[in-house]
Parts: structure tokens; sequence; C-alpha cells
């Protein structure tokens, strides 16, 4: 209807986690990942850099991707999905200045929350350990950086990570977690806990909206999301679930084909003509097909 309000991506988000008890989050890397998301119940994703890093250039997650890559990727994503987008903003990609306009460069790409993290740059993968953080200082620089891109209008909501836990212990990490808080972070991220006692320790020492990062063979607990939710969490990010699987299906058609066989493993037809849009593709264009007898040739005058 005209004037009809449309709540923004922030405001999704927002609104999702006012409700209660613990919300997977399935994370994608290309468009097509998170329309499966979508189309699966989920009502939010996140676009993990691991798995960009991975699909997009086959390299680690090791500060090698670009933020245009990264920026070029999301905005695929969040134009082919309705539910919103959490994107990885790693470091923030430089100095505050720097991570003021990568939030804001995140909030014109469609996304309704962005990740900054503590890391020295390059960073790397949080579950394969660790060593470095930048000091308190540049640490709390980054977040209110970011949280002042988000009040100027930039509109994502800020998820702030840190991984002092690896570099220097479970204190730290806790201290850095509540000054982020302090300074108007929407969500927190403590990377790596490495027992369920760490990880309830985080959400209680610290109030706010917390998320879990479970990554099979990683340094976190595997925990349901019920128990999660008793922890004290609010999301549960599954980074690489959707990466893995879809690596190993590949790696198992290949070897069919390697055999001269095709793989039996495969989408109906029909079915992946109606996830890529091809139906919806023929009904638009259908109505730019004149009726029979109401189609009249072209003139010059």
């Amino acid at each position: 209807m005209p004037g009809t309000h449309v709540p923004s991506a922030p405001d999704r988000l927002r609104a999702l986690l006012a409700g209660e008890g613990c919300r997977a989050l399935p994370c994608c890397f290309d468009a097509l990942s998170a329309r499966l998301i979508e189309q699966a119940g989920f009502p939010l994703t996140f676009m993990s850099g691991f798995a960009v890093s991975a699909a997009r250039l086959a390299v680690p997650d090791a500060g090698l991707i670009t933020v245009s890559e990264m920026l070029d990727q999301g905005r695929a994503i969040c134009q082919a999905v309705s539910i919103p987008v959490i994107g990885d903003g790693d470091t923030g990609h430089g100095n505050p200045a720097n991570v003021r306009r990568t939030v804001e460069q995140f909030g014109r790409a469609g996304f309704a929350g962005v990740m900054i993290e503590d890391q020295v740059a390059p960073k790397r993968c949080g579950h394969t350990g660790v060593k470095e953080v930048v000091s308190r200082a540049e640490a709390l620089a980054r977040i209110r950086a970011a949280v002042d891109a988000r009040d100027a209008g930039a509109g994502p909501l800020i998820l702030a990570r840190t991984d002092a836990r690896g570099a220097l212990g479970l204190d730290e990490a806790i201290w850095r977690l509540r000054a982020f808080a302090d300074l108007g972070a929407d969500l927190l991220f403590l990377e790596a806990p490495r027992s369920e006692a760490e990880m309830a320790r985080g959400c209680r020492k610290v109030p706010g909206v917390h998320m879990a990062n479970l990554l099979a063979g990683g340094l976190t607990p595997i925990l349901p999301p019920t128990r999660l939710a008793e922890l004290g969490y609010r999301l549960a990010a599954y980074p690489l679930a959707l990466l893995s699987v879809a690596g190993a299906a590949m790696q198992e058609a290949l070897r069919e084909l390697a055999a001269g066989r095709m793989p039996e493993r495969q989408m109906d037809f029909a079915a992946l003509r109606t996830l890529v849009g091809f139906d919806a593709y023929d009904r638009l264009l259908d109505t730019y097909v004149a009726p029979l007898g109401h189609s009249r040739p072209l003139t010059r005058t």
C-alpha cells in the first residue's frame, strides 16, 4: 500500500534480537547459499569472512581478501534475500577513520549489521590460534568509530568481537567486552572460549546480546541452542557448516564423474531452476508480452 513503512534491515535485525531464546545463525558465503538459508526458514544469516575468502578466492582467512571484494560479495548476498544479513568487517581495514568508512560502506551495501574485531592486522581465523590483539585503546577506538558511524546514519548494528581470550586470557577478553558494551555495541562476540564454563562466564559478567561461534573441530564446545540460551547466548553462528558440506559434496561428485558415473546426489533440475529464479524470470517476462491482436508494428514518422 502507498505510504506503508518498510522496516530497514537494521530495524528487522533489532526486532529479531528482541525475541526470546537463542537463534541458529547459519553462515553464507555467496548469494545462492544465502537464498538456501532463507528458504530453509532461518530469519537471518551472517556472511562469514572465512567462507567468502575460501569460496571467492580459495585463500585462507588471513587478511588476504580486500574490503572491496567483501563488499562486492556482500551486495550480491543482500540483494538475493529479504532476511537481515550481518557482515564480517574484520579489523575495520585500518585506523578509526577506516573503520567508520567500512561501516558506512557495509550499510550502503544493505547489511543489517557489521562485525568489527580487535585483532592485529592482518587478522586470521580465531580458531587457528590468535596470538596478537591491538591495545585496549586501539580496540576501543575501533568500536567507538563503528558506533559513531551507526549513529550518524550508516545503519548497521555493531557486533563487537574480541580475540583477546587466545592472546591475553579470559579476564582481558571480558574486560574488552564490557568496554565495548559501554561504548554502545549492539552485539557482543567472545571468540574461541575453551569450555562451557568460560562461555557462561563471558555472558554472566557482561550483560548484552551475545553470539556464540560454533565450528566443528574448533576450540569452542558445540552446544545445542537450548543450552546456549541457558548460558545467556542469543545467537549461535555456524560459520563453516554450509561451506564444509558443499565442499564434501563436490568432492564426492567429482569422484563419481572421474569414475564415469553421473553423481547421484543432485538437486532436481526443476528445483534448481526455481532456486535461481528461472520461473520468476519467465513470469516477469510474460508481463511484457503483448496479447495477440494488440501488437502494432513500429512506423517511421
